[in-house]
């Protein structure tokens, strides 16, 4: 038997309101299926990007480094979790550096603390975070569900591509709805 988790992955405001515009229904959809794992037990672990003051980390990253000072400090209003699918007390909340939910993080340490090895995958953007921790989380040999319509990317055919042909290689790929019935 299988313990999943489902990792919502860079819900920060800053990031949804760039996608926020392709798909008004994106956050209330995702913040179903953040409530119908609760309901179910399973553990919800948000993924969020952070750096310290000064954001040390982000200056050798081209992608990162770019940003604006101060972006994605604690002091950053963009950093915060969007409120549709904001953290409960005793829910993880995992800071990464990189794009990889994995990279600079503790995220493996804390499900396999909690036993998982089913993760279910959300996020912003399909082409970045989800990409990158579903590549990383197959070579640390997690079992691997995307719910498609519970990822975005700012290219819809990317996003496509993506969740139609690259994702199902490596992973069984559902809708929220899907996965939300397979858990009664």
């Amino acid at each position: 038997m299988t313990r999943p988790a489902l990792l919502v992955m860079d819900l920060q405001k800053a990031i949804v309101d760039r996608v926020a515009d392709l798909d008004a229904g994106f956050t209330p959809r995702l913040a179903r299926a953040v409530a119908a794992a609760r309901t179910a037990d399973v553990p919800v672990v948000h993924v969020v990007v952070g750096f310290r003051p000064g954001r040390p980390e982000a200056k050798s990253s081209p992608l990162f480094g770019a940003l604006p000072a101060g972006a994605f400090t604690e002091a950053d209003p963009g950093a915060e979790i969007h409120p549709d699918v904001a953290p409960r007390p005793g829910e993880a909340v995992v800071t990464k550096k990189r794009v990889s939910a994995f990279t600079g993080s503790d995220l493996d340490l804390v499900l396999r603390g909690a036993g998982v090895d089913h993760l279910v995958l959300t996020g912003l953007a399909t082409s970045g975070v989800v990409l990158s921790t579903l590549r990383q989380a197959a070579d640390l040999d997690y079992r691997l569900t995307v719910l498609a319509d519970g990822c975005a990317d700012r290219d819809p055919e990317v996003h496509r591509v993506l969740t139609e042909k690259v994702f199902p290689n490596q992973s069984e790929v559902t809708t929220v709805d899907g996965w939300i019935a397979g858990l009664g």
